[in-house]
């Protein structure tokens, strides 16, 4: 709703999809972490684990931070395959398209995923063969 809550410690001790220390009560549900601004030291929430700040279509690997374990199969710019990818450790592996650009990789999930965080690893695989990680900016 644009208005100040409360206050914290350093905005980069949060993480998105984040509920847990943010010592913030009194509202109908509770409060998740859906974006940080650390330049500005700003963490933003939103209300309910169903908020749609919680859920990201998609995610950018700067080609610096893209890492292929199978560098046969890395992909050129300019080229789409659709595979099976991972945002956290041993979360089920969901369906996307990476898209392979100049500047680096773009994963598009085929339904959004909660909690996307800059900072984190993104894993993709073909099959249950890891191809390559990076971080997720």
């Amino acid at each position: 709703m644009g208005e100040v809550v409360g206050e914290h410690n350093g905005a980069h001790y949060y993480t998105i999809g984040q509920r847990r220390g943010l010592n913030i009560g009194g509202f109908e549900k509770p409060l998740f972490v859906i974006g940080t601004d650390t330049e500005k030291n700003i963490i933003y929430t939103g209300m309910g684990d169903d908020h749609p700040g919680l859920y990201r279509q998609g995610l950018f690997i700067p080609l610096a931070d893209e890492h292929w374990v199978r560098k046969d199969l890395q992909l050129k710019s300019g080229v789409s395959k659709k595979l099976m990818a991972r945002i956290r450790y041993r979360q089920t592996l969901e369906a996307c398209t990476l898209h392979q650009k100049e500047n680096g990789l773009y994963i598009i999930f085929d339904r959004p995923q909660r909690g996307v965080t800059p900072g984190q690893f993104a894993a993709w695989y073909e099959g249950d063969e890891l191809l390559g990680s990076g971080v997720i900016q």
